[in-house]
């Protein structure tokens, strides 16, 4: 039994197939996956961390953390299962998160189709209010204005309201104003305002970004709640600490009151993991790939740095496609996530072409070959049909699988009605979903001035390890490393996680006429703020404190983030403003504009608990074949045919001994295939370094500069 003094930590991650659960003690790993519990999914949480408590041999009682992310807040987003919600907003905005930007994201699509508002007009209500750019009152509201609002509320029977006015982000007293007076009359009424949930320019955003939390918060504080009720019931007695989409973790209470800030929290766990595994190897450019269930995730990782930004979208209505989503004003990791997992379905479309996603069986039903029900073919489906999976031994055996019911539903559904067998049309959903995956790598690389094949993928996930090789065959990747416990990833990344809480508002400034007070008063209030969050898990340890200036040249439309040492700052340093804005401008245009006057428009404060340091690794290669007892027929997307592939048990691998594809190797949360192109090597820390033949002993394997 573990002391008082030896506690475990668990992370879990509840996806939209599997929650995964990952338990951490005097450096062992223990974890599991289990089937995610819609109706209650608290039930599914408490399962999983019996399950790793039992391997451990712990009790509940032994648990020193539990550090939870969630997509919860993503699905009631995209499934429109959120609260009743009105929204508030100055008189004469009231269509200003129908109408959008205006810009047309496919400019010749005849029928293009937006995503509807998320608070419908009927549900919107105005109040004459004005306050100008620069925060000075124009027109204040009178009581019976607010009053007649709050009737109509109460007569709505809302359960939540958002308030977003004009130019709230700089003086918020009018929205403070609605939000006490619905709350004096309607305490049981939820209330969100702009001001709090995303203080930024841009109405559409901001607005789009209150109403989410509004939309989801009820719900959302009602899991919270149940999640601390049941584990406490179960015996647990530890604190329950949210990470949230920036990378960060949070109190259970801060999630509560901003839970759009969840809504990205698993994804942002997988960058993490990976971000911790390129640190040991000392890689500068890393792919993270994380595919679960329903959906995979692709973040590139620079100098040990998930990549992130301040705006990212929801439930987009096309595939790649910016700005046909639901945009979030909110600090994320940035990534590419794309309908494409396991579970994702697969049909025909109008053309008799193979589509996947991105609709998912998810775990209810699942796909076909679980025996639950699902009588559509999904990508699990396919792999199972192509060899990739051991019918018997799927999810360490707690889920068996049948291969019939995976043939009969690939060929009802998509091979009868284009003369193709049950293996020919597996064939074709694994390629069209590791072509989609690829594509969107290629993509998101571009769009960032970076070439992927110079990249290292670190895979994760329960199909990551499944499907890496043959997106690095269509990428044009050399090497990708899976680490140990990479089917519960992002579980085990929570567990690298800093407590951290990033502040953002806008507050728009001149280089020309710089005000260094100011500008003080605006970064000390981001910093107290951003640092109280930081500080409600972390102990007495002090925060490391990181700011960022978004600047532009007056005139444009958009800014770029700009590093900015944090200090005490004095009129002298607008030179030193103007000098780090040119530099990180001619990094992502490749040469300044002269002769126009510079302006910040926003600022952002992160403050995060210090990390201990990551221990420091090389990587190894060999040509130690390890003999395999067992064979299966796969087959390898590469040489267009089936090959007998060597079954190796991970577990009985030791470093340095290697694994020449082809080959699966097998452990109980995923498996990973080595395809004819590739050979895996054991690495001091268990990971898998898979690499392509061609490549073995050059210097692309050396470590990375």
């Amino acid at each position: 039994m573990a002391t008082s003094h030896d506690k475990a930590r668990v992370g879990v991650d509840i996806g939209g197939t599997f929650t995964d659960v990952a338990l951490e003690l005097g450096g062992a790993l223990f974890s599991t996956k289990v089937l995610t519990d819609y109706t209650a999914p608290e039930r599914a949480i408490i399962k999983g961390i019996g399950i790793v408590a039992d391997k451990a041999g712990i009790r509940l009682q032994d648990i020193g953390v539990i550090i939870h992310g969630t997509t919860l807040a993503t699905n009631a987003l995209i499934e429109r299962r959120g609260a009743r919600t009105a929204f508030v907003t100055t008189q004469g905005f009231r269509d200003t998160i129908e109408m959008r930007t205006e810009n047309r994201f496919e400019q010749y699509d005849l029928n293009i189709k937006l995503p509807p508002p998320l608070i419908e007009r009927c549900d919107r209500f105005t109040l004459s209010e004005r306050i100008d750019a620069q925060g000075g009152v124009l027109l204040s509201p009178t009581e019976s204005q607010i009053a007649a609002i709050v009737d109509r509320i109460e007569q709505g029977g809302y359960e939540s309201v958002a308030i977003g006015f004009i130019h709230a982000y700089v003086n918020g007293e009018h929205e403070r104003m609605m939000r006490d007076a619905i709350e004096a009359r309607l305490p049981h009424v939820s209330v969100s305002i702009s001001s709090e949930v995303s203080p930024q320019i841009r109405e559409f955003e901001r607005f789009n970004t209150v109403c989410a939390n509004a939309y989801v918060r009820p719900i959302m504080k009602s899991y919270l709640d149940r999640l601390q009720g049941e584990v406490r019931a179960a015996g647990a007695v530890c604190p329950i600490f949210i990470i949230h989409s920036g990378g960060g973790i949070v109190s259970i209470e801060s999630a509560s009151e901003f839970p759009v800030r969840l809504v990205e929290s698993g994804p942002a766990g997988g960058a993490i993991f990976a971000a911790h595994i390129a640190a040991r190897y000392d890689l500068n450019s890393v792919l993270s790939f994380d595919m679960g269930g329903t959906t995979a995730k692709i973040c590139l990782i620079d100098d040990l740095t998930p990549k992130t930004a301040n705006t990212f979208e929801v439930a987009r209505t096309y595939r790649f496609k910016k700005g046909s989503g639901m945009p979030i004003s909110i600090p994320v990791v940035e990534m590419v996530e794309i309908g494409a997992g396991g579970g994702s379905i697969a049909s025909l479309d109008v053309m008799r072409q193979i589509r996947v996603g991105p609709h998912s069986a998810a775990s209810e039903p699942g796909p076909a070959c679980y025996q639950r029900g699902g009588t559509q073919p999904t990508v699990t489906d396919a792999d199972l049909l192509l060899g990739r999976l051991d019918p018997a031994n799927f999810a360490g055996g707690s889920i068996p699988l049948s291969v019939d019911n995976a043939a009969s539903a690939m060929v009802a559904t998509v091979g009868a009605s284009i003369d193709l067998n049950a293996e020919e049309a597996a064939y074709g959903v694994a390629e069209v979903v590791d072509e989609n995956m690829s594509n969107a790598a290629r993509v998101h690389a571009v769009e960032s001035g970076k070439d992927i094949g110079d990249y290292t993928m670190i895979t994760f996930g329960g199909a990551g390890p499944l499907h890496a090789a043959r997106l690095c065959e269509k990428s044009g990747i050399a090497k990708f490393i899976v680490p140990p416990g990479a089917g519960v990833g992002s579980a085990i990344g929570f567990l690298r996680a800093p407590f951290g809480y990033e502040s953002v508002r806008s507050a728009s400034m001149r280089l020309n006429d710089f005000d260094a007070n100011a500008l003080n008063e605006i970064v000390d209030h981001l910093t107290n703020e951003s640092v109280h969050f930081a500080r409600q898990g972390s102990g007495d340890a002090e925060p490391e404190v990181e700011i960022k200036a978004f600047m532009r040249y007056v005139g444009q439309g958009w800014e770029i983030p700009v590093a900015i040492a944090h200090r005490r700052f004095e009129a002298s340093d607008a030179s030193a403003f103007r000098d780090a804005f040119t530099k990180a401008y001619t990094q992502f245009f490749g040469r300044p504009i002269e002769g126009l006057d510079i302006e910040i428009v926003s600022w952002a404060v992160k403050a995060s608990s210090p990390l201990p340091p990551v221990e420091r690794l090389q990587l190894v290669t060999s040509r130690d074949a390890v003999a395999a007892p067992n064979t299966r027929r796969i087959f390898d997307a590469a040489l267009h045919q089936f090959v007998d592939a060597a079954i190796v048990e991970r577990g009985s691998l030791k470093t340095g001994e290697c694994v020449h594809g082809p080959a699966i190797i097998v452990e109980p949360e995923t498996s990973t295939l080595v395809t004819s192109s590739f050979d895996a090597t054991v690495q001091p820390d268990g990971c898998l370094l898979v690499v392509t033949k061609a490549t073995r002993g050059a210097p692309a394997l050396a470590n990375q500069e």
